[in-house]
């Protein structure tokens, strides 16, 4: 007797839930459902990736992501209340639990991951530092900055990475370290710093709240860093890093199969893409393990769509900022994206 593929695969991880010990539902996890709220740690404001609107609704790159992890557990993209963190007091109000999901801007780095005891789930966006200077100073290259004055935040790897990379020339600097991105976007507008580096999209958001003339500003073309932008979790629910994680794998795989919000209707419809082409037992089985209800993955296309979709809209060819693509490009067009099976 011939039995479809798919129905063998079930079989088995059925058999392996029942042989191996079962785990309880993580503490984040189960709060966050108990609650019907995620609360999501964002910027205090950095154009594209959050910030309220003129109505006081939050928009942007990391708000959508937000969304998504809420339309994946709880069934509803709107149910999230945004705390917005200056980057000194991101890491100490996730390990308070103040937040279940930070997305403001955060590299991932061993130092992080090891001592303060978080998780990062994966790479959402690819950056690097870089520097912003006046366009009429007739500053052409980092070397131009050799002795001078540069505007960077506390409380992110900036003040490091630019003290070594001077330090690797044989230059000098003098970092003025300001409390948050907005303050020190403003002293630098204010003429206090030559310079202003942080991360490259981060400069170009920041750009905008320019007094006068954004195109008064230029951002030098090189990086003195790799920034591998995170979400973050408290490191001790595992259950609740899988949500997260995979959350963020399926938008990079729904842009990979061509899945987009507008002919999501039309793929699941034709049963063909192998993005969505799987039975009901296998979809409820999975959403059961990783304890979020069933059809979790169109909920989230449903909210936010692809993650091209969610770049393009506030961070591309859609957005104020048109920033390149460039890393965050698909591994087949070049970039780095390159997400997990979800077989």
């Amino acid at each position: 007797m011939h039995l479809d593929w798919r129905l063998w695969r079930v079989a088995a991880l059925v058999l392996m839930l029942l042989v191996l010990p079962r785990l309880e539902a993580g503490e984040v996890l189960e709060g966050v459902k108990a609650r019907g709220l995620l609360r999501c740690g964002v910027s205090e404001g950095i154009p594209g990736f959050s910030e309220r609107d003129a109505d006081g609704r939050w928009q942007g790159f990391d708000v959508d992501f937000c969304r998504a992890v809420a339309a994946a557990v709880l069934g509803d993209p709107d149910k999230v209340e945004y705390l917005p963190l200056r980057a000194s007091t991101r890491f100490p109000s996730l390990q308070a639990r103040k937040i279940d999901l930070l997305l403001r801007n955060t590299t991932w780095t061993l130092t992080r991951e090891a001592v303060l005891k978080v998780q990062f789930p994966g790479i959402l966006f690819y950056d690097g530092q870089g520097f912003m200077v006046p366009a009429a100073a007739g500053i052409a290259a980092p070397a131009d900055l050799d002795g001078a004055t540069v505007c960077i935040e506390k409380g992110t790897t900036h003040r490091r990475n630019l003290e070594e990379w001077f330090r690797a020339k044989g230059w000098s600097v003098t970092p003025l370290v300001i409390d948050s991105a907005a303050e020190a976007a403003q002293a630098f507008f204010a003429g206090r710093c030559r310079a202003y580096s942080s991360d490259a999209a981060q400069l170009a958001a920041m750009r905008l709240h320019a007094p006068n003339d954004p195109r008064d500003f230029v951002i030098l073309p090189e990086r003195i860093s790799k920034e591998p932008l995170s979400p973050v979790v408290w490191g001790g629910d595992p259950e609740w890093t899988t949500v997260v994680r995979w959350v963020l794998n399926l938008l990079i795989l729904a842009e990979e199969y061509g899945v987009t919000r507008e002919n999501l209707d039309a793929v699941i419809a034709e049963n063909r893409n192998s993005l969505v082409r799987r039975s009901a037992e296998e979809q409820a089985m999975i959403a059961r393990s990783l304890g979020i209800p069933a059809l979790w993955a169109t909920r989230v296309l449903r909210a936010v769509g692809n993650y091209g979709e969610m770049y393009e809209r506030h961070l591309g060819r859609e957005s104020p900022l048109e920033i390149e693509r460039g890393l965050n490009r698909l591994w087949t067009q070049g970039g780095l994206h390159y997400a997990l099976p979800m077989d």
